[in-house]
């Protein structure tokens, strides 16, 4: 028996595999979800796993979840993100922190459950989309941002658009600020809204750090930081989703 979650985000899909085999993998989603969820059943079958057989049960979630259309469930991200959170964190009281690509999650699980959370769905501006474009404006990888950032002088991003953030930008480029100090501004900007999101809640003193952002230290020292708390990451972060929807689809089975 397989138990399979996929989460189709705007930029990445993940998937996690558990059953007679365990493994996860990510690909990138394209431009469209619907090509996304046919190449990840076609991947699967190569390794003898078929999703649409009596043998598995496959659970989606994510930006994309509507197109896997051979998915037996489809919970929200924040039931997933929340249900893998608890299981890379191993605690039962955590707080969570997921800088998607289109959105940013905040989570507050209590008892194992979620107690509350606050989404930024409406603005790109503290997502993992407005690094993708500031860096992309700099003629930077994202990798290779943080990495300059770490070296920088804040250069103050006060736009809270991104449209007028990046014009932010074009000017420090104009002036010939360093390229390190304009990084260091654009990694600040992200931790600092990020961080205001958090003042709107309680938070534990523990807090996870998935999505994209999950694996760099310098971030995750930023946003401690700004926070007050104690946040770190895990190196399979980027799968919270989805390893959250394989474990509810084993549950979801069970019942």
């Amino acid at each position: 028996m397989y138990y399979v979650g996929i989460d189709i985000g705007s930029t990445a899909a993940k998937v996690c595999v558990k059953g007679d085999e365990n493994f996860i993998f990510s690909l990138p989603t394209g431009w469209s979800s619907k090509e996304t969820s046919e190449l990840i059943y076609k991947n699967l079958l190569k390794k003898n796993i078929d999703l649409k057989s009596k043998d598995t049960r496959v659970l989606a979630t994510g930006y994309g979840r509507v197109a896997v259309d051979y998915a037996d469930f489809t919970v929200t991200e924040i039931s997933c993100h929340a249900r893998g959170g608890k299981f890379l964190s191993k605690q039962d009281d955590i707080g969570l922190i997921d800088v998607g690509g289109q959105d940013t999650k905040i989570i507050i699980i209590e008892k194992g459950m979620v107690k509350d959370f606050l989404m930024n769905d409406k603005c790109s501006a503290g997502t993992g989309k407005f690094i993708e474009i500031m860096a992309n404006r700099l003629g930077l990888s994202i990798d290779e941002l943080f990495n300059l950032s770490k070296n920088g002088k804040i250069l103050p991003i006060s736009s809270l658009c991104t449209v007028f953030a990046e014009s932010e930008i074009i000017n420090y480029i104009g002036e010939g600020r360093k390229k390190e100090d304009i990084a260091a501004g654009v990694v600040d900007s992200v931790a600092d809204k990020v961080s205001k999101m958090c003042l709107k809640m309680e938070l534990p003193k523990d807090i996870i750090l998935t999505g994209g952002l999950s694996k760099i230290d310098y971030f995750i020292e930023i946003l401690s930081k700004k926070t007050g708390k104690n946040v770190y990451g895990h190196e399979d972060g980027i799968y919270a989703g989805a390893i959250g929807a394989s474990l509810l689809a084993k549950e979801k089975k069970k019942r």
